[in-house]
């Protein structure tokens, strides 16, 4: 369970292929903002996470899974998530989802208005949504439960490799710990995969024994 190829801006994304679900990765912009596509196997049919920028190689990668989009989740309001969702949702009629607090705030208005507990399915899978409250309001992330073993989160800008992702205000970081010790480190296996909005894969296994340290370390 590996990953192929690389993922330079504008370059061949990487592909994590499950008994069920493949993974593809691709990174956009100046700011390496993750864009996942996930693909059903079974079906065929296709999830988008967060069209960051770069509407031209969000097609590329597309094209690279089945050529065509079911659904669109945008993880959070932040403006670099989203650069590319009108283009996107315009050229492919998927159906839009984001978390309900963010979702005015989005250039488009989003079908789906996600809360904690709902699941997102496409083709033969499901993906659980989290609430990740802090980064933004509506911050959610997504999980995959393999059949075959482990899980896969896909969680935006709300957890990294090192932390979680930045908030303004104590409070907010407050809020944003506590879901995610309780959402997420208290929920999900050490062999979790994290997916972030930025940068490098990390597992849960891997940043489990400094949430302490986070939470000395503060916002």
């Amino acid at each position: 369970m590996t990953y192929t190829g690389s993922v330079q801006p504008g370059g061949r994304s990487d592909v994590r292929e499950l008994d069920a679900l493949t993974i593809r990765k691709a990174s956009v912009s100046r700011m390496d903002n993750n864009v996942y596509l996930l693909t059903c196997r079974e079906t065929g049919e296709q999830l988008l996470i967060d069209a960051a920028d770069d509407a031209s190689r969000i097609q590329k990668l597309i094209t690279e899974g089945t050529g065509a989009v079911d659904t669109i989740v945008t993880t959070h309001q932040h403006w670099d998530h989203h650069r590319a969702l009108p283009e996107i949702a315009g050229a492919t009629g998927a159906t839009t989802a984001a978390g309900a607090p963010d979702a005015d705030a989005l250039p488009v208005i989003p079908n789906l208005r996600l809360a904690h507990g709902d699941r997102v399915t496409f083709g033969a899978i499901e993906l659980d949504v989290i609430q990740l409250r802090g980064h933004t309001p509506g911050s959610v992330a997504l999980a995959y439960a393999d059949p075959a073993g482990g899980a896969h989160l896909f969680t935006g800008d709300s957890l990294f490799p090192g932390g979680p992702g930045k908030t303004w205000a104590a409070a907010d970081f407050a809020s944003l710990m506590s879901d995610l010790e309780a959402r997420v480190f208290d929920v999900y296996d050490d062999d979790t995969w994290v997916y972030p909005g930025h940068g490098k894969d990390t597992m849960l296994g891997t940043e489990r024994p400094h949430l302490h340290e986070w939470r000395e370390r503060g916002w």
